[in-house]
């Protein structure tokens, strides 16, 4: 039997972990503070472990409970993909694709591919998710997503298949007084010097791995004295003359006045966007949105 009143208290818990507050988790969810507390105090008994501590400066998770939130995080996440099934089951539209994707293929990828599915396939509903690179692969297998759009190259385990969607010369950041920022191409053995603002190797080890081999290639290893969560970080902390940055070509037309972006005299390339999917699964939906790429 579905246990209703868990289902809520742990909505209760999540609201109350992510604003921090009681007060603002309550009016977040349109109840008064003193029904929640209740509710959370219900909760912590029924579990035998305290989640917060409550201070004048806010709440804070108890190691309990910061070990129970990832799962609560995924549960509601579930919830939400259950809800949103039964809803579109009533109107009749039963087909439904969930997508996760870093935020340059949220800007660059998907808007095509939604506005060709909302033609050829009306009654396919499309969920979309925001994921980082490194968590593509394990949504795929763990079946939390149909369809990934990440920074992805090479042998990505097995049942998994990819195709490059789209790639990108590889430039250089610089920052505006940099010694070389009046050259109109950068050789990336002439940065061997150089601090290096690099992107995290967790976010997406496949492009992380590129950059540096490339940088072996021209006989240094990059000394990285930063590392961010995005390439548009890169450009920013490249601004602030914090070091320089190798970044695809076509993020020149986000470079600040305090940056110029060189093409390399070398031609290389990364992939930027590539699309994966389990193969493992037989899903139809999916295997119409692979079709739709492939013809676009």
């Amino acid at each position: 039997m579905i246990n209703f009143r868990l289902i809520r208290h742990l909505w209760l818990f999540l609201a109350v972990a992510e604003e921090q507050h009681f007060g603002r988790a309550a009016r977040r969810l349109g109840m008064s503070q003193p029904p929640l507390t209740d509710q959370i105090q219900t909760l912590e008994q029924a579990l035998k472990v305290k989640l917060f501590e409550r201070s004048r400066r806010g709440t804070k998770l108890t190691p309990a409970g910061a070990a129970i939130l990832p799962a609560v995080k995924k549960f509601a996440e579930q919830l939400e993909r259950l809800e949103l099934a039964v809803r579109e089951a009533a109107t009749g539209q039963r087909r439904i694709l969930t997508v996760g994707a870093i935020t340059s293929a949220m800007v660059e990828v998907l808007p095509p591919l939604i506005e060709k599915m909302k033609t050829t396939h009306p009654d396919m509903t499309i969920s979309m998710r925001e994921i980082d690179s490194v968590e593509a692969v394990p949504l795929l297998q763990a079946g939390d997503i149909d369809l990934a759009f990440a920074r992805l190259e090479g042998d990505l385990g097995s049942g998994i298949e990819s195709m490059p969607l789209r790639e990108d010369r590889l430039a250089v950041a610089l920052p505006k007084e940099h010694r070389q920022s009046a050259r109109s191409r950068i050789r990336l053995a002439s940065l061997a010097e150089d601090d290096f603002v690099m992107f995290h190797r967790r976010v997406s080890p496949s492009y992380f791995d590129g950059l540096v081999t490339a940088c072996n290639n021209a006989g240094f290893s990059p000394r990285i004295v930063h590392e961010v969560g995005s390439v548009v970080s890169q450009v920013a902390f490249v601004g602030c003359g914090q070091g320089v940055a190798l970044i695809p070509s076509a993020l020149k037309r986000m470079a600040p006045r305090t940056v110029v972006v060189r093409p390399l005299a070398e031609k290389l390339s990364v992939v930027t966007t590539a699309a994966a999917w389990n193969a493992a699964r037989d899903d139809p939906s999916v295997a119409a949105a692979v079709l739709a790429l492939q013809d676009s």
